[in-house]
């Protein structure tokens, strides 16, 4: 009976302990936004910090996403005059087909049509025009086959992680009508970590961000003011003007199949702070895929970085590490070089965690030959970088490991001595030497 009364009195107080327990726990950092996706990723457009994850690294379909590929390519075929804007297209049996597909976002080509590089692209980075991206890359590699291993090869040298493309526009290929690349399945679509795309995005706005001129349009008419003209409204509702608007929105680009569900990378402005974010297979509440769902998840990612992160000067331009303020010189007419942080070293930071960051000074070792740097040396040689350490909180790194922090140079020149000194400095490096060993077998006898 006793024992009974014991279990019961426990079961009565059990509640109680708990609500006690939860109230007297330390508080944590929220691990999640309440968003509802299968990956996300918030970065800080001008270092590449990452200021929010979850579940970035896993492998998920792109859908149109892809597109920020095919621009890249575009935008480096024009820079290195392989390609021009206007230079004419003519359609052929694989575009013309695929773009009579209005089930898909598109706008119609005629079969014995031309069309400017720069008509195609618009309706590219406006409208996710599917066959004008196809044309594009037929252009600039003759084929859509050819341009996949362009694709790869940019992939590889701007270091993304973990993708298959499997054609130039994000479709299934299923929607190819059997035109798609040689080497790919029937079935298959272009697949990439939310970290990953968050990192072409980065380089896509770093390199050329003239994209963004095109990206920010929301409505525009192609081939305005002939029998062919049709509206294009801007896939991205996010842009001023349309139902999910957000201030200081102006790209990038959507993506949504029924593989991918609907996936968003956008970027906007608040006071000068510019922030990435991608957000993948969205849904609701309750597990719904919608435009909406993906718009909300990205504003909720977009208010965390604007509201909870400000920009923080944590090192000055010309800063000097105090236990390391000059570098060893051999061969040069000083033994040592002044060293110093060549910019201002700046990065967006949870406002709350601004005090737990400091900066420490990573050499570059492979300047270095027996721990010194050699003569002549330059002013403004790096000889390292700037890194800023989170000493409590959880800090995500950089989406690019070459956008760590400022660089460390060298602020004076120094000569490479003449030789007679470095003769006499040999001289008297081989007396040395020999008198430390006499020095050390005298020692030995006693």
């Amino acid at each position: 009976m006793k024992r009974e009364m014991k279990k019961y009195v426990a079961l009565l107080l059990m509640p109680l302990l708990l609500v006690m327990t939860i109230g007297t726990m330390p508080a944590h950092a929220n691990t999640t936004l309440g968003i509802h996706v299968d990956g996300a990723i918030l970065i800080d457009a001008d270092s590449g910090k990452i200021l929010y994850e979850e579940n970035a690294d896993a492998s998920l379909g792109i859908a149109s996403m892809t597109k920020m590929m095919t621009e890249y390519i575009l935008f480096e075929a024009i820079r290195d005059g392989k390609v021009s804007w206007d230079q004419e297209y003519q359609v052929t049996d694989y575009t013309y087909a695929v773009s009579q597909d209005r089930r898909l976002s598109n706008v119609p080509l005629r079969r014995d049509g031309s069309y400017t590089i720069r008509e195609l692209y618009e309706a590219l980075a406006i409208y996710s025009a599917n066959a004008a991206t196809i044309a594009i890359a037929e252009t600039i590699a003759g084929t859509e086959t050819e341009f996949l291993k362009l694709m790869d090869a940019k992939a590889k040298e701007l270091g993304l992680e973990d993708y298959k493309f499997v054609n130039s526009t994000g479709l299934n290929n299923s929607d190819l009508q059997g035109m798609h690349p040689q080497g790919t399945g029937p079935n298959d679509e272009n697949v990439m970590p939310a970290k990953s795309v968050a990192r072409l995005a980065f380089h896509l706005l770093k390199d050329f961000p003239e994209v963004l001129e095109t990206t920010k349009i929301n409505t525009k008419m192609f081939r305005e003011g002939t029998t062919d003209e049709i509206k294009m409204d801007n896939w991205n509702f996010m842009l001023p003007g349309f139902v999910y608007e957000y201030a200081g929105v102006d790209g990038l680009k959507t993506g949504t199949t029924d593989f991918a569900g609907h996936c968003f990378t956008g970027t906007a402005t608040k006071d000068g702070k510019r922030v990435i974010a991608v957000v993948m297979k969205a849904v609701d509440a309750k597990g719904v895929g919608s435009y909406k769902a993906r718009f909300d998840a990205t504003r909720a990612l977009f208010d965390y970085g604007f509201n909870q992160f400000s920009e923080v000067e944590f090192v000055p331009g010309g800063y000097q590490f105090k236990d390391k303020k000059t570098l060893k010189v051999v061969k040069g007419k000083e033994k040592k070089v002044p060293i110093a942080v060549k910019e201002p070293v700046s990065m967006l930071v949870k406002t709350s965690e601004k005090d737990l960051y400091v900066p420490e000074l990573v050499i570059d070792e492979s300047k270095f030959k027996d721990g010194a740097l050699e003569a002549p040396i330059k002013k403004g040689t790096v000889v390292g970088h700037v890194k800023l350490v989170n000493k409590e909180g959880t800090d995500y790194g950089y989406i690019d490991d070459k956008n760590v922090g400022a660089e460390v140079v060298t602020t004076e020149d120094v000569q490479k001595a003449g030789w007679f000194s470095l003769a006499m400095g040999a001289i008297g490096n081989f007396i040395g030497s020999l008198w430390g060993s006499a020095v050390g077998f005298v020692k030995g006898l006693f």
